[in-house]
């Protein structure tokens, strides 16, 4: 039998047209395609690396969890100084599925537990924790609290030789070793390890692992909050995202700042940076400078740089009111907050006092006030305040005050009588105001300090303004309990005067030691901790509720970098400044004695 097929003719071409598909065909084969614009010169695979061009890589796979995970463990990974690719895959899983195989799991580590009671062994303490386990997870699915997934994690290292890839292989398996999760090459599997670390979604290698939803909730790369607004200053960069910590402390609950670290690690540079960058958005600065660190700055702002000690022309009077309250429960209770304030700084001029002292002591203030004409009524405390020497009088005059009189008489008439006994002639008028108490005895520091303080405080009482007070080393009145609680009053109350507070120390265990040290730095917004002690680390994770990668950060950070802390936000620091900004903050003995020498 013959059969015919009859196929349809094609139209015959004419050579013109022939001749312009030659063309564009030719046209085409010249052209770059993307695939020829991202694809390597050369793909080389090897049995445990592959080499793409003149880059070596490796692609490692994740095995093996620890029994828990902290939120942010992945951090360090991601912040490493290595070229570096991490794909993570999430598959959810049937929840009811899981269920069954739990139970069967369950049942067959409870009957491996009986059978090794049976047999009189001991108690196998990794088979319980895994029962315990079991047990949990079932619990948690049941009460839909958790689901389970199964989770894969890959890496691919990127470098320019064989060498440093085994290296940088080397210091990312001790890393992660060091968390008790460990890992291994994609031997033999290169390629698709690649493939599967590419953004493309494609997951060659499928190494998982199960987890449930907190496990894989810790597991999140993306821990840093970014910290930027449109209002505030610049405090410096993001390390984890590379973006600007630009932040408005006036926004947040309260305006206080705590800056805790080790000596020289950049502490006083940083708030020296805060305190010129706040002085353009129209904040007032005053300082309590026990080192003379703010010295140059205050006189580059044209600032007023008051040196208190024995022989100085600048006084406090710690007996002076508030003036021009507007607030008509301040007016009331100036009078009588005053003497509070002035029996904690006598307590500390005096030392301890007994029950029957204070209560002299109490008495004498009242009488004090009174022989100037200044009582409780408002009206009278514009009138001149009292002196020092006027309590010792009055001391003097009441029975068992002798002894009181006495101690307070190197204040009055002996060698400290400069510092304390004479009316106040200095104002807070000026942008910056910063005073030194340097130049005073070790002992005298923490009187001048607190007298310092009052004298702020009832000007800040007086009028109302965008201020910020910086308080350096103030562990020098976290050893008093009247001081230290004098100098949480002002934290907790400084909002309502539009006023914060900046704490800078270096040791929080001096804090701690206080009942008052920790309410202060809790009641802080906004903290900066650059490179902390091993001594006090831990204080410091448990007071700021830091993960362990956080308190690993600060125990090895450089010089200027750190964790900045506002609200419940946490970010890696790296404080940057301006070449003109680092000429007027910088306390390096080099550059400071380059300065000097041009």
């Amino acid at each position: 039998m013959k059969f015919d097929f009859l196929s349809k003719q094609q139209p015959q071409l004419s050579q013109e047209e022939i001749l312009e598909r030659q063309q564009a065909k030719a046209f085409q084969e010249g052209m770059s395609t993307t695939k020829d614009l991202i694809s390597p010169s050369s793909f080389e695979i090897a049995f445990n690396y592959l080499k793409i061009g003149n880059t070596f890589s490796r692609t490692l796979f994740v095995y093996e969890y620890p029994r828990s995970l902290y939120s942010g463990w992945i951090s360090p990974i991601i912040n490493i100084d290595i070229s570096l690719d991490l794909a993570i895959y999430i598959y959810p899983q049937d929840t009811q599925a899981m269920a069954k195989k739990l139970r069967a799991k369950s049942s067959q580590v409870e009957s491996s537990i009986t059978m090794e009671m049976e047999k009189g062994l001991a108690r196998n303490p990794a088979l319980e924790a895994t029962y315990s386990d079991i047990e949990e997870l079932r619990d948690k699915i049941v009460t839909g609290e958790s689901k389970i997934f199964k989770q894969a994690m890959y890496i691919t290292i990127y470098e320019n030789s064989l060498e440093q890839l085994d290296e940088c292989t080397k210091i990312l398996e001790n890393m992660l070793g060091t968390e008790m999760i460990f890992t291994k090459h994609a031997s033999l599997q290169m390629e698709q390890g690649f493939n599967s670390t590419l953004p493309m979604g494609l997951d060659q290698l499928m190494v998982t692992r199960n987890m449930d939803t907190e496990a894989v909730s810790v597991s999140f790369p993306f821990v840093s909050s970014t910290l930027t607004s449109n209002e505030g200053i610049l405090y410096g960069a993001n390390k984890s995202n590379n973006s600007l910590i630009i932040f408005d402390r006036f926004k947040l609950q309260n305006y206080n700042s705590v800056v805790l670290a080790t000596s020289g690690s950049g502490k006083s540079y940083a708030t020296k940076l805060e305190v010129l960058r706040q002085l353009m958005f129209d904040a007032d600065i005053i300082v309590i400078d026990p080192e003379k660190e703010f010295e140059s700055l205050c006189q580059a702002v044209g600032g007023s740089y008051l040196n208190i000690h024995l022989n100085s022309q600048q006084i406090v009077n710690p007996f002076d009111l508030p003036q021009n309250l507007t607030d008509y429960d301040d007016q009331k209770d100036s009078l009588r907050s005053n003497i509070i304030i002035l029996t904690g700084l006598l307590r500390i001029m005096m030392g301890a006092l007994t029950d029957e002292e204070s209560n002299i002591l109490d008495k004498a203030l009242v009488e004090t006030y009174a022989s100037k004409g200044i009582t409780e009524n408002p009206s009278t405390h514009h009138l001149t305040p009292p002196l020092m020497s006027d309590l010792k009088n009055i001391l003097e005059s009441i029975a068992g005050g002798e002894n009181m009189a006495l101690r307070l008489g190197k204040f009055t008439e002996g060698t400290f009588a400069g510092l304390f006994n004479d009316y106040t002639n200095i104002s807070l008028n000026n942008r910056m105001v910063c005073f030194s108490v340097r130049d005073l005895e070790e002992d005298l520091r923490p009187i001048a300090m607190y007298s310092i303080l009052n004298f702020i405080w009832n000007k800040v009482k007086s009028d109302k303004r965008k201020r910020i007070l910086v308080v350096d080393e103030a562990w020098a009145l976290m050893k008093y309990e009247d001081s230290a609680q004098f100098l949480y009053s002002i934290a907790k109350r400084g909002r309502k005067y539009f006023l914060g507070m900046t704490t800078i120390g270096q040791d929080i265990g001096d804090f701690l030691k206080s009942e008052f040290g920790k309410p202060l730095i809790s009641n802080a917004s906004m903290a900066l901790l650059l490179k902390q002690h091993p001594s006090q680390i831990d204080l410091i994770q448990e007071v700021f509720d830091l993960t362990q990668s956080e308190k690993n950060y600060l125990l090895q950070c450089d010089v200027g970098e750190g964790l900045f802390v506002a609200g419940r936000d946490h970010a890696i620091i790296q404080i940057i400044s301006s070449q003109k900004e680092d000429s007027l903050v910088t306390t390096n003995p080099n550059q400071l004695r380059a300065r000097e020498e041009s």
